[in-house]
This record gives C-alpha cells, structure tokens and sequence, in this order.
C-alpha cells in the first residue's frame, strides 16, 4: 500500500485507517502503518461513529495556510514594499513618523501581500536601503562664513613666538547640586540623583585658552556681561605683556562685540606703545559656530571629570576643584609644551584644535 506523504490531510488515508480501525486492527498497528500518533488514529475513528463520513472533513480553523502562495523577494515583492514606502505610516492606521519592519508586515498582509518578515527584510536591503540615524550637520548662516574662519587658520599658522592666540568663552550658569552621570558602581547598587533638589548655588567661568602654549586662563563671575570680558582682557593683557600682539577669539554672543568691549580695546591699543604691552586684535568666530571654539573641547573634559557624578556641599568646593583642574592641565603642558591639538588631556572628548571638521563642543558634557 503506498501511503501519502502526510496521511493525517489526505482523505483518502483517512478513510483508511477509520475502515482498519471498524474492521478490528488495533489502534496502535495501525499508527505503525501510518506513521501516525495513536491519538490521531482514535480521533478519526471517533467522529466517523458519531458523525459517519462528514466526520472524516477538515475542520482545522486556518486552512488558507495550505492554499495561499508566499510571496518571495522579487519584483512582485519589491513594487509592493516600496509603493508602501512611499506613503506616510499614518495613512495605515500607524500613528508614527517612520515606518517599523513589523509594521510594513502587517500593513502588506492587510493589502493581500503574503511574505515572512525575513523575506520582507531581504527586499528591502537588497534594494540598498537601511535603517540609520539622523546625523546633525553643525552649519552657521554667516554670510562670512569662509573669509572669518581663513582669517583664523592663516593666523594660526604663521603664529610666531612673540604672538599669543585666545579661544575665549564662558562656562555656566552651573547649578551646583547632586549631579548623575555614569561611574563604575557595585553589581547590587544603583546610585539615585533626586530630580527635585534645591540648589546650592551657581556660577560662572570665564575663560580664555591660549592655543599656541595650550594655557588656560579663568576666573570666575557672577553673569555673562561686557564687563567681565574687559576684566579678562586686562588681565591676558597683564600675563602676556611680553608679546608684540594678542589674537581674541570668540562665537558671537552681544557681550564678545558690545560697544563698550571695543571702546575698551580702542583705548588700551593706544596705549600699547607707552604702556609696553601687547596690541590686541579680534578674530571673531562665524556666527552660529560654536562648535569651532575650542576652548569647549577643555571646558567638555572638565564637565566629564570633576562635574559629572559630583555633589560639591559649597559652590566654594566647586570653584576650587574646577581651579585644580585647570591648574593641573596648565601645569601638565607647561612640563610637556604642545600646541592646542596635537595632544588630548586626560577627560577631553574631542581634540582640542581648531579645524572645520571638528565638534568641540560636546553635548554629552557641556
């Protein structure tokens, strides 16, 4: 007797083993022969005597299964998955923005296109099409966008030993309070960071780093005003008496190009003769260029090491912390000297340099 390959869907095999069964063979030889479970033996045999040949019909509650056709990648597949990638998800039903693998499933099932997530996936990257991130272009609107930053590098590199050149910005308002971040915890301890808490105090740090010698020079202030750039002024002014000129460099917050600010530099460069001092030039950065100021690629590390993770009792610890930072990176490059860019120290995420490709300010730890 030659059997079907699956006697349990034939009806034929059916008929079968219900006429051994009736007939007197046992159940389990005729599961042998059949290569059949016992119980499906006696289930058959059951709804025969309770129902005679009707019994013996398919009943199974999703028989498309067996006569539906999957649609492998192909062109077929591939017109139909990118005729739905060509309309918003919320025109089917999906309140979202992109769509999801399982939603373009889901959605061709509803249109009568049959095929498995993995041969959906197949087409699509068969097609030269991936999922990816966004990336965020870091561009500025000034219309003298190139003729400020060629200002810039061709001073940068014909620097000589009596010129000194500043990345100057503020750092803060900082509240000091409890602060998360990421550290090396035990396995059964979390760390928790009130969301609510009251502030300790703030402040804020103005800062000018000089690229030639890789120096930071800082002091602390109560607001972000003309006034404390024309008090840093003075005292670059005062520290590096002994160089001919003196580049400032900075983005283009109203306080940087005030009236006052070069009213302030007018006056000390007619002065500069008498006084024995350096005549101080302005190279502004592009506006909207932020990520050029290199000064926040030392400001990033600093966050990252003494910021992040901290719970300072007084802004006065936290003032004096910042200052051993910065002190101990002024003292570091004055051992080994090294133009800004040609060594990260410690914590600093991004090399401190100038370039156009560069993203000196981090925003994970600014």
């Amino acid at each position: 007797m030659k059997l079907h390959k699956n006697a349990q869907t034939c009806p034929h095999c059916r008929f079968l083993i219900v006429s051994k069964v009736i007939s007197g063979q046992k159940p389990a030889s005729v599961a042998r022969d059949f290569q059949l479970s016992i119980k499906t033996v006696i289930k058959w045999a059951s709804r025969f005597r309770a129902e005679g040949v009707s019994g013996l019909d398919d009943r199974s509650s999703r028989p498309h299964r067996i006569a539906r056709r999957n649609i492998k990648p192909g062109k077929e597949l591939n017109d139909a998955v990118f005729a739905l990638l060509h309309t918003p998800p919320r025109d089917h039903g999906y309140n979202r923005t992109t769509w999801r693998l399982a939603d373009l499933h889901t959605a061709l099932r509803a249109m009568g296109v049959f095929t498995t997530i993995n041969c959906l996936s197949s087409a699509i990257k068969q097609a030269g099409f991936q999922w990816k991130r966004a990336r965020i272009t870091l561009t500025s609107s000034d219309p003298l966008y190139r003729e400020k930053v060629d200002a810039i590098k061709k001073v940068l590199s014909e620097i000589q030993e009596d010129e000194a050149f500043f990345s100057i910005d503020e750092f803060g308002p900082f509240a000091v309070k409890m602060r998360g971040g990421k550290a090396l915890q035990p396995r059964a301890k979390i760390r928790h960071v009130p969301q609510w808490q009251k502030s300790k105090g703030s402040l804020i740090m103005t800062a000018a780093l000089e690229l030639s010698r890789n120096q930071v020079t800082h002091f602390y202030s109560d607001r972000k005003n003309s006034i404390e750039i024309c008090k840093l002024i003075d005292l670059l002014r005062r520290k590096y008496k002994g160089c001919r000129c003196i580049y400032l460099s900075w983005d283009a917050a109203p306080w940087h190009s005030s009236t006052q600010v070069r009213e302030h530099i007018e006056f000390l460069n007619g002065w500069a003769v008498h006084d024995g001092a350096p005549v101080i030039e302005i190279l502004p950065l592009p506006a909207q260029a932020q990520f050029l100021n290199v000064i926040e690629s030392v400001f990033s590390g600093m966050a990252r090491a003494i910021i992040h993770n901290s719970d300072y009792a007084t802004v006065t610890d936290a003032q004096a912390a910042i200052t051993r930072y910065l002190d101990d990176r002024n003292h570091s490059f004055a051992l080994a000297p090294h133009r800004a860019g040609r060594s990260i120290w410690r914590m600093e995420r991004v090399p401190a340099r100038f370039t156009t490709t560069n993203n000196c300010k981090d925003a994970r730890y600014c």
